[in-house]
């Protein structure tokens, strides 16, 4: 068992350093580029920050166990929504969000986050529900980038970044650290799927719900950290970008992939009972909070934050302490 415990811990540490490894070489590359902050935070971040889930979506498919990619989408989307929004906008405090692209990206994310719990409601999560998944990926990126000329601002701008000879070799030097990250992600999600199938079968636990609060937790952790290092820069629409563009990509793009690999089949719903409901509840929460008075307050901040709160408790006592004094949940 502690063999597998270091694994899982390892893993997920390796799975963050990598992730982050990414970030920062994606981050140098489109301040050297010139890239716009519409194009980071709409694309490059979101699917940056979404690789821990494809990896691991890949190799739990792979592993004959799709099912803990489904959990960690659902668990990271809840996170998203919810924890992600809430940090940022309490270090925010009035999160001003007055763009007309991202109010109606508010609208899509919230949709988009809960399609999968309808698509699966037949139990399966099959190749044609892939193609949709995939078709609302490629739809929604056209449409955001048919928007790009309303967001021309370049992404953190800096003015000693204007010297493309001087930085030529850093450049390339980056592009090895993303390429050395994603081959680092590899081993990391090989890993943490491995070591979630271990405690799984050992402690007879469901093993989307170690998907949901300890994979879905870890590979959140990318936007986390972008979500909080933008929000003190006042760069609130960099933040709800990345955050919704993280959103959609795990939920349609991810997820995809993973069931055109091996589809999903879910014959028990019980494990997703409770995520199924925060799920639903954090998308709401969330559209009403971005589209009232355009701009996230501290207080409907803390109201995010506490529903996360209240979601991690009520899994923890509905699968770990009722089956441990005895009653079946």
């Amino acid at each position: 068992m502690i063999p597998y415990f270091f694994l899982l811990v390892g893993s997920g540490v390796l799975l963050f350093i990598a992730a982050n490894q990414i970030v920062r070489g994606i981050i140098f590359i489109a301040r050297y580029l010139q890239w716009q902050e519409f194009v980071i935070a709409f694309f490059v971040m979101a699917i940056a920050s979404s690789i821990p889930n494809l990896f691991v979506g890949i190799s739990s498919a792979l592993h004959g166990i799709p099912e803990l990619s489904f959990g960690d989408v659902m668990g990271n989307s809840v996170i998203d929504l919810t924890l992600v929004m809430a940090l940022a906008g309490i270090i925010g405090k009035h999160m001003s969000v007055p763009s007309n692209t991202v109010q109606v990206s508010s609208l899509i994310t919230s949709v988009v986050a809960v399609l999968p719990i309808l698509l699966i409601m037949d139990g399966s999560l099959g190749r044609g529900d892939a193609a949709v998944l995939l078709f609302v990926f490629f739809f929604y990126s056209f449409w955001l980038f048919s928007k790009r000329k309303t967001h021309p601002e370049i992404f953190n701008h800096h003015p000693a970044e204007e010297q493309p000879v001087k930085n030529f070799k850093r450049f390339f030097f980056m592009i090895s650290q993303i390429a050395g990250g994603v081959f680092l992600m590899f081993l990391s999600a090989e890993g943490v799927v491995r070591a979630a199938k271990y405690f799984a079968d050992s402690f007879e636990l469901p093993i989307p719900l170690i998907g949901i609060l300890v994979i879905g937790m870890g590979s959140a952790l990318p936007e986390l950290y972008f979500g909080i290092a933008a929000a003190r820069r006042g760069r609130y629409r960099v933040v709800l970008g990345e955050m919704m563009g993280s959103v959609i990509v795990i939920s349609t793009f991810v997820l995809g992939v993973v069931a055109l690999i091996e589809p999903i089949v879910i014959s028990d719903f019980s494990p997703f009972a409770i995520a199924r409901v925060f799920l639903v509840v954090s998308a709401l929460f969330f559209f009403l909070f971005v589209r009232s008075d355009r701009k996230v307050t501290l207080g409907e901040a803390s109201i995010l934050l506490a529903l996360y709160v209240i979601f991690v408790l009520t899994e923890i006592f509905r699968h770990a302490i009722l089956p441990f004094i005895g009653l079946t949940p």
